[in-house]
């Protein structure tokens, strides 16, 4: 028998709008899909150079290409042209984004109708567990269906890689090979032995008062920023442009620019920080599996919306204190209160080693309920 037949094809389309939260997510999925589960995958996708930065691979003027296994397509606009045979037997929109008409069109000829699934973004409050698996009908007798990453095992759980633990914990248990990824990028013995952090932030992120913070703090601090990363504050701080490989010191605190790097080089400084400042929704996620303590910058909305987000998460994430609720909650401007981030700092700083200790029962709890794409493929067996 031919395997190709009974190999089951998967669309992904991706409208980039966090300029690497949603690729970053999608990638990752296309990836898992392919790798671990033989999916043929084709991703969409509109915007080649966010999609660029986070896997060099990718070539921006290319219409078609193959990345690995994975197919990957250029989503120009609207107005493609698609018959019965283009569509694939799942078919994936992430965010509620609008898959373009002639393919819904296309998907209503194919026979037997294509499983279509809304992948939604990633929430803690509470109605996701209601509206998870929800079917949606469609016009031409179409049905789609809400599915919603999360964390309890009545969502769809987190994205996660199966040998993820394995790899980090391997990393981590060898400092050469710590030490030898940091020295890629210019960090010296002196900024290893330091405290070490990782940021990435939204342009509002309160950075400077930070870096005034860390400045004189009574221990030394390793402060690894992305280019192109709350550009402001680390080029006041540097007294020049914020370029990959440039770092100042000033006090304890040494800012050092890091070109944008792929992501299992992400994970990996995710892993060999002691604390890791991460936004949006895929670095995340990351931030949960490298198991240290984190600062999540939530994707600001409007009306302050993000900040009931922020909330549910910080009421059900159990690896955390008082200190990193409040730390957390003034990072995001969630807090009506004026910030001393001098006192703030020192009280989460402290109790970051009790925190790192909960952040591996948490991830015992996330495992649980499986990983996301596992969970995707499962349910669309249910329905189709």
């Amino acid at each position: 028998m031919n395997h190709r037949k009974t190999q089951t094809s998967l669309a992904l389309f991706c409208k980039v709008v966090d300029n690497y939260g949603d690729i970053g997510i999608c990638w990752r999925l296309a990836r898992q899909l392919e790798q671990e589960h033989g999916v043929a995958v084709t991703l969409w996708v509109d915007d080649l150079r966010s999609f660029q930065r986070m896997c060099p691979e990718v070539a921006v003027d290319c219409d078609v290409q193959r990345i690995g296994s994975v197919t990957v397509r250029h989503w120009r606009d609207q107005d493609g042209v698609f018959t019965a045979d283009d569509v694939a037997d799942i078919v994936i929109e992430f965010f509620a984004c609008d898959i373009p008409p002639a393919y819904i069109a296309a998907m209503a000829e194919r026979t037997p109708h294509p499983v279509w699934l809304n992948l939604e973004g990633l929430s803690a409050e509470e109605w996701v567990e209601g509206c998870h698996a929800l079917p949606s009908p469609q016009a031409r007798s179409l049905t789609k269906y809400f599915f919603f990453p999360g964390f309890t095992g009545k969502t769809g759980g987190l994205l996660r890689e199966s040998g993820l633990a394995q790899q980090r914990q391997a990393f981590q248990q060898d400092a050469a090979a710590m030490a030898a990824f940091l020295s890629r990028f210019g960090v010296t013995p002196a900024e290893m032995a330091a405290l070490k952090v990782s940021l990435f932030c939204y342009p509002q992120a309160p950075v400077a008062a930070l870096f005034d913070t860390w400045q004189s703090s009574d221990k030394a601090i390793t402060c690894l920023v992305p280019e192109g990363v709350a550009v402001d504050a680390v080029e006041k701080f540097l007294g020049r442009t914020a370029q990959a490989g440039t770092s100042a010191s000033r006090g304890a605190l040494t800012v050092r620019v890091l070109p944008f790097i792929p992501q299992p080089d992400y994970d990996k400084l995710l892993w060999a920080c002691d604390l890791n400042f991460v936004r949006g929704e895929d670095s995340f996620v990351r931030a949960q599996w490298a198991g240290k303590p984190f600062i999540w910058h939530i994707y600001p909305q409007d009306e302050d919306l993000h900040h009931v987000k922020l909330n549910a998460f910080l009421q059900r994430y159990t690896a955390t204190t008082e200190n990193l609720s409040e730390f957390s909650l003034s990072w995001n401007e969630a807090t009506k209160k004026a910030v001393n981030w001098r006192s703030l700092w020192a009280l989460f700083e402290a109790d970051m080693p009790k925190i790192a200790i909960m952040a591996t029962d948490w991830q015992h709890q996330m495992l649980a309920n499986g990983d996301l794409t596992s969970n995707l493929l499962k349910f669309a067996e249910t329905v189709r």
